[in-house]
């Protein structure tokens, strides 16, 4: 097996982490370079529009997810428990609420600006409301701007609903853009960073549509979540997300050309013995521990919701510089969690399906009601449908009191040890037939 630092040597994997580190020095200097800095949220976010006012976006969950993989989020979530927050309150709020009551120093040691507009971009997820509600009490001079989207009830996107969208965007959110950042709106600017988002929306779907190759190239859930980092965050209009894609799907097509598995944090994956489709987020507080029992038995993940949370583009949907703002109100209404029940039993259907998965599984997380409603639903609908072996295991977002290693692994060996004689009788019944 290969040094594991070598794994991380890749030339994608050190653009990713430059841009990031450049952006948490930007935000940590923001107030004195005169930037304005917007928190709101990844799912149906409006990144292009922030960008294009020169402003900085920041994501509340992304700072807690991060400070659970650098096992900060326990100590915030206790103290955000001990001023009145139920234990069965979302864990993202909790560790961003802990995170500003401790001085808001964000997950790599560098002190969070104030945000100068708080932007609810409300997208298939009650707890958004909530959320900002309680940044509105800590922020109480701070304006605050609403993007409400519409569920997708009947499985379309209608042109009521855009209107209704742009209109939002027109008379609240830009006018509020404009006063926070002292320019006007340019449709022409935000239009041209549309053909950037168009590009690097083109390059993740064959990244992700790589792993209906056999072997697959990649993990598109452990790793997927680093592939969707730049372009579900701050980064999406970009030129730099475009160089960032570029060289993934070059580095892609290299390890479909000579055969390989995904790379692991412990170097590459030597076989594929299992592939897998993924619902619910991953656990963060543990989240190499959870790879581990995957790549350890062989499994990978071929597809998964979660790198869904930001765009669903492998459906066709890409930003449309022709359009602007109706291709935002598309965009935010597009997303996996403001797809209706159907719709998601169908889109995981079709993943078990193309790309040839061997199960499907489900990780559900304590306090995501979001994601956990109507799983077991879910996972019925597809074992009935496709007759695939199912799987469910728990855990939680960013709290380390629900994450239970020695029951997470016991049932995934079992599910693999299921796995494994169905792929033996199918075995024996190809044999027979072929006989």
């Amino acid at each position: 097996m290969s040094n594991p630092k070598e794994a991380i040597k890749e030339k994608s994997m050190i653009i990713q982490k430059d841009m990031l580190a450049k952006l948490f020095t930007e935000l940590s200097t923001a107030k004195e370079n005169g930037k304005k800095v917007v928190y709101t949220f990844v799912p149906g976010n409006v990144t292009e529009l922030i960008l294009s006012f020169d402003m900085l976006p920041v994501y509340p969950e992304i700072n807690a997810l991060q400070s659970g993989m650098r096992k900060k989020s326990a100590s915030y979530i206790r103290d955000a428990e001990k001023i009145g927050f139920s234990e069965d309150v979302c864990t993202y709020v909790k560790c961003d609420i802990g995170m500003m009551l401790n001085g808001n120093i964000g997950p790599t040691g560098e002190k969070m600006p104030e945000p100068d507009l708080l932007l609810l971009s409300y997208t298939g997820c009650f707890t958004f409301m909530k959320w900002f509600e309680n940044l509105e009490k800590l922020y109480p001079n701070v304006p605050v701007a609403m993007l409400h989207t519409p569920y997708q009830e009947d499985g379309k996107i209608t042109e009521d609903q855009i209107t209704y969208m742009v209109k939002q965007m027109e008379t609240d959110v830009i006018p509020k853009m404009e006063m926070v950042s002292g320019k006007k709106y340019d449709p022409e600017r935000l239009s041209k960073m549309m053909v950037n988002s168009a590009k690097a929306e083109d390059l993740l779907v064959k990244v992700l549509e790589s792993a209906k190759h056999v072997p697959s190239p990649i993990d598109a859930y452990f790793a997927g979540v680093y592939y969707i980092g730049p372009i579900f965050t701050a980064f999406r209009g970009t030129e730099e997300a475009v160089e960032y894609y570029t060289e993934l799907w070059n580095e892609v097509q290299e390890r479909m050309r000579l055969g390989l598995g995904p790379i692991t944090p412990e170097g590459e994956l030597r076989e594929e013995k299992f592939r897998l489709v993924v619902e619910g987020p991953p656990n963060w507080t543990n989240f190499r521990e959870f790879w581990k029992i995957f790549y350890d038995m062989g499994a990978v993940i071929v597809a998964s919701s979660y790198t869904k949370v930001g765009g669903v583009y492998d459906l066709g949907f890409r930003h449309d510089p022709e359009h602007p703002l109706e291709s935002l109100a598309k965009y935010c209404m597009g997303c996996y969690t403001n797809l209706n029940l159907p719709q998601r039993v169908n889109l995981l259907a079709d993943y078990v399906t193309e790309y040839k998965a061997d199960g499907f599984l489900i990780n559900s997380i304590k306090s995501c009601n979001s994601f956990s409603a109507g799983q077991l639903m879910i996972m019925r609908e597809i074992e009935q449908r496709l007759g695939v072996p199912v799987g469910f295991i728990e855990s939680d977002l960013v709290d380390p009191r629900y994450f239970s290693y020695a029951n997470i692994k016991n049932r995934l060996e079992s599910y693999f040890q299921m796995l494994e004689q169905r792929k033996i009788i199918l075995a024996q019944e190809t044999s027979e037939a072929i006989a």
